[in-house]
């Protein structure tokens, strides 16, 4: 297939800049038989008692750095952790950046350039004791690089992260957690519905472009995920399973076998899913809708069917739905 399948006009005051609040009150399109236009409240409505639901507890970690390598400005984003401190990292500009050289962030929090590899650096942040706070006090969040607005400001590290994030190395939110509040989620619980995590580390090869005309040549940056053995169980004796945003439902892919059952497992991922794939477990996919010849995009086509993608957000931007990591949500049925 060819990129350009997956190409659409998007207007571009349809992406949102900033999230709903509070959250659960950004639109929800149901795309069952028909569509329907709703809100994230309303999910419970469209939930069955025995029903599981599978989300990731990612925690997005503030990874973009700016600094200095030798006299040079240079600004990383972390998006991969190797060993101990070393992390693969985007560099703009990549070219200053030179194999030996330090990186520097502040007085006590530099990393020498280890690797250079097309825009990207190896860097070894090896004298960074307590790196985590070093990464707090000095880094950002990482807001994707569609959300034009010059401000970060501070409740983005609120925003930009689920409520219920545990497990830190993401350097991407996986938004479609990002609609969860308390109360709803003690509403689904209420319905019967089983909740459980996973963990897939979301980097920001994410929002990387697709280069190539056949996207059978394109190469997924690998992740790392995890999922125990009581979150297989569940999942296993599932009256449906709701994958909760993309990345969960990619962690169910990776550990299920032929009949559809998973099991507890972790390491990395790098499966690309496109128009043609068989799905092996989830039943529902709740998701944001997503930027035009992405891989993302690539993977709705695939659980719902393209005609059907195609008519729902031909239904969205009619509607100005709000796009993207901040924006508004869908439900769909997979394809049968």
């Amino acid at each position: 297939m060819k990129l350009t399948d997956f190409d659409f006009n998007l207007p571009l005051e349809l992406i949102a800049d900033y999230p709903t609040n509070p959250r659960d009150s950004a639109r929800l399109l149901v795309a069952s038989k028909g569509i329907l236009d709703k809100t994230v409240a309303n999910l419970p409505e469209f939930l069955l008692p025995g029903d599981v639901m599978v989300f990731n507890d990612t925690k997005v970690i503030p990874a973009r750095l700016i600094g200095k390598c030798g006299n040079a400005k240079a600004e990383v984003t972390l998006h991969k952790k190797i060993t101990g401190n070393s992390w693969w990292a985007f560099a703009k500009p990549a070219k200053k950046m030179k194999i030996g050289e330090n990186f520097i962030v502040a007085e006590n929090f530099s990393a020498k350039v280890l690797e250079k590899n097309a825009g990207e650096v190896l860097l070894d942040f090896e004298n960074a004791n307590n790196f985590s706070a070093l990464l707090e006090k000095h880094g950002t969040m990482p807001l994707p690089p569609y959300i034009k607005r010059k401000e970060k400001n501070a409740a983005d590290s609120e925003n930009y992260q689920t409520i219920f994030a545990k497990q830190e190395g993401a350097v991407a939110a996986p938004t479609a957690g990002l609609h969860f509040t308390k109360n709803l989620l003690q509403q689904i619980k209420d319905k019967g519905v089983n909740i459980v995590f996973v963990t897939l580390h979301v980097g920001a090869g994410t929002f990387l472009p697709v280069k190539v005309d056949n996207i059978k040549d394109h190469k997924m940056h690998s992740e790392f995920f995890s999922i125990d053995e009581k979150a297989a169980a569940a999942i296993n004796n599932a009256k449906r399973i709701i994958a909760v945003g993309t990345t969960s439902l990619r962690v169910l892919e990776t550990v299920a076998n032929q009949k559809g059952q998973v099991k507890s497992a972790s390491g990395d991922t790098d499966i690309f899913i496109t128009p043609g794939y068989t799905f092996k477990t989830a039943d529902i996919l709740l998701t944001n809708f997503h930027l035009p010849k992405s891989t993302l995009f690539m993977l709705v086509s695939a659980f719902a069917g393209m005609k059907k993608i195609r008519d729902i957000y031909k239904h969205a931007i009619k509607n100005r739905y709000r796009f993207f990591s901040y924006g508004d949500a869908c439900l769909l049925y997979r394809a049968k």
